[in-house]
């Protein structure tokens, strides 16, 4: 069997890095191991890492003479359609089967972009490698924590979506008992084929090794202890083997900024030999550049891994900036023109912080109510505003017109879930139904599929959320989204909605004497308006603001640049863009660190506003201590800069 290792934690805190050096390192440590390193973030950097373009199948990787690595980006769409192509026929059989729906009304549905497709994809892409037993080893780079959470709870939803299917697929047989008939068909061949799967599955995962990788900074470090103790509350295994603190910093001179690090670096130990105490800590320390290339990995590794002191040759840019660096003016930060704002960007990037930013430069200005929402599925508006903020707005620094929210997606769900039961055995009665047929089984059905809860969930309830949020025209919503993969996924959701409401609609029409058909194509022409309502609203600037936000550094530029481009298909262009954390001249004079920090980050900003084809692109100050509460959020926003 593969040996698996999982590296999970935060977005922006190097997984990919890190996973990328323990995958280079695992290969040229034993000629003899067939090395998989496979992505399941839909916002992939893996190739940027290994500077090499990867694509839908694993391509191999070069180690010196060596060929035994391979690297993968999960293409989520495509393995999803190969998914479909594998499984539909048997899918559609069981739904006819087992519902009032025929073959072709259910078919278009499965035709459309389901929510949850990364992680159904990356779930049936594990399996199909480890049923292969073509590696010896399987490195997994995750998606950031909120998803990932997602991906482990997956495994015991699948077992209660084969609960209901095998439910769906008994209905001839209760009504060949009920009525006589034709003798009822044998169970599904895809049933025993997904059950020995999922069986299977379970087994590599609860024997898997993962690997938790952290920053020295507090939302990173909290984040790590939320998320941990959020898996450990499902019936995943999961068998924490070692955290990594990646950008540690170990010895620090004058500079202002690396001592500061140096200080946070001793904290995060300490805290995380608290948290965690049977399990390796290792530093990973920060060389100040970014670790590119599979020598690069593999120095890196042993550093990591063996606890070797690091010796890079310092990696200094391609090309370079002006010696003074990006051409900057002082400017006031914007002010919200439209009622509702977007804050995008990859994981770590300071979405959150860009997001409390702009509310508390607002309410600073006007005296409009502002309220920030998170929908990121592993929030940290906690950490920002000081306050324990929940899915209720709560008033935060001390001003009562300023709330903020988390999205709880699985509470909204069983809340919802709750409403829809208390209708389904009245609907389902012999009385009500509008047949005098008895659906009881109909009833049993409900229920077992009510108990799952479907992937892409996030999403899909955000979509509702936001609507009702935006009811109130009196106040003005932020919206901290997640990261980019599944932040793409959101905006894409509400014409998804209409599409899956025009089929299901079109499918409940046929059966329209049902009082429970009625009552869901009632329920389902509400949800299509309200989504038609937001699409119409993302695509006019008026209505809807989009703000984009990265760090002056080579990964995060890369993805925003791909972020671009993909808003740019969906017909979204963000009003501004926010460069955040970034260096100025005088903060880097007398430190190497910091001295070739700058220089990557002057080299990536010197043709920014050209490659993006953006106009206003803000920048935002490094600190040396995190921003939080009402004296962090007043530093920050004191200054900005607008690159000329």
């Amino acid at each position: 069997m593969s040996r698996l290792a999982f590296f999970v934690g935060k977005g922006g805190v190097g997984k990919t890095t890190i996973a990328a050096a323990y995958a280079t390192h695992t290969a040229a440590a034993d000629s003899s191991r067939r090395v998989l390193l496979v992505s399941t973030d839909p916002a992939h950097s893996l190739g940027d890492v290994l500077q090499k373009k990867l694509g839908g199948s694993p391509k191999s990787i070069q180690l010196g003479p060596r060929h035994n690595l391979w690297a993968w980006e999960l293409n989520a769409s495509a393995l999803f359609r190969d998914l479909l192509r594998e499984y539909k026929q048997g899918i559609l059989e069981i739904v006819e089967r087992g519902s009032l729906f025929t073959a072709d009304e259910i078919s278009p549905l499965l035709d459309t972009a389901l929510p949850g497709m990364s992680e159904i994809a990356a779930l049936f892409a594990l399996r199909n490698v480890i049923g292969s037993a073509k590696y010896s080893h399987i490195v997994v780079d995750t998606a950031p924590f909120g998803h990932t959470v997602r991906l482990f709870g997956l495994p015991e939803q699948f077992a209660r979506l084969l609960k209901f299917l095998e439910l769906a697929a008994e209905r001839d047989l209760v009504l060949a008992e009920h009525f006589g008939g034709v003798p009822p068909h044998p169970k599904p061949q895809l049933l025993e084929i997904w059950s020995e799967s999922l069986q299977r599955l379970a087994e590599s995962l609860s024997a898997a090794d993962f690997f938790v990788v952290t920053t020295p900074e507090k939302f990173a470090l909290n984040e790590s202890v939320r998320s941990i103790n959020e898996i450990r509350a499902t019936a995943f295994p999961f068998r924490v083997k070692g955290v990594v603190l990646n950008r540690a910093v170990l010895r620090a001179g004058k500079c202002k900024h690396c001592r500061e690090k140096l200080r946070k670096t001793q904290l995060a130990k300490s805290f995380l030999r608290k948290q965690f105490t049977s399990v390796p800590i290792r530093l990973a320390e920060d060389p100040g550049f970014p670790i590119l290339g599979t020598e690069a990995l593999k120095c890196f590794a042993e550093h990591v891994f063996l606890g070797k002191r690091l010796k890079l040759n310092p990696q200094h840019p391609k090309r370079t900036g002006s010696r003074s660096g990006p051409q900057l003016s002082s400017c006031e930060w914007p002010l919200l023109s439209s009622p509702t704002s977007f804050v995008l960007g990859k994981g770590g990037v300071g979405k959150t912080t860009i997001s409390a930013a702009l509310g508390f430069h607002q309410r600073k200005m006007s005296s409009e109510q502002i309220q920030i929402c998170s929908v990121d599925p592993a929030p940290s508006l906690d950490d920002i505003f000081l306050t324990v903020v929940s899915d209720t707005p709560t008033v935060v620094l001390g001003d009562p017109d300023f709330r903020a929210s988390e999205l709880d997606s699985v509470a909204l769900f069983k809340r919802w879930i709750a409403e829809i039961r208390e209708g389904v055995d009245s609907a389902t009665s012999s009385e009500l139904s509008g047949v005098h047929v008895d659906l009881s089984f109909e009833r049993q059905m409900l229920s077992a599929l009510l108990d799952i809860v479907p992937p892409g969930l996030d999403e899909v309830l955000a979509i509702f959320h936001i609507s009702d949020l935006r009811a109130n025209s009196s106040t003005r919503i932020i919206i901290d989204m997640a990261p980019t993969g599944h932040a793409l996924e959101l905006l894409r959701m509400p014409e998804r909605i209409q599409a899956w409401a025009r089929v299901l609609l079109k499918s409940l029409a046929a059966h329209r004497k049902l009082a429970l058909a009625r009552n869901a194509a009632v329920r389902i022409a509400e949800l299509e308006l309200r989504a038609r309502e937001l699409a119409a609203a993302l695509k006019n600037s008026g209505e809807v603001s989009l703000f984009a936000v990265m760090l002056p550094e080579p990964l995060p530029d890369r993805e925003t640049q791909r972020l671009f481009s993909s808003l740019q298909q969906l017909g979204f262009r963000p009003l501004a863009l926010f460069v955040n954390r970034t260096l100025l001249a005088e903060d880097v004079a007398g430190c190497a660190r910091c001295r070739i920090s700058w220089e990557w980050q002057s080299s990536l900003l010197a043709d920014l506003k050209k490659r993006l084809f953006t106009e206003d692109v803000y920048v935002v100050r490094n600190f040396a201590r995190e921003i939080a509460g009402n004296q962090g959020l007043r530093a920050i926003t004191d200054k900005l800069w607008r690159m000329n």
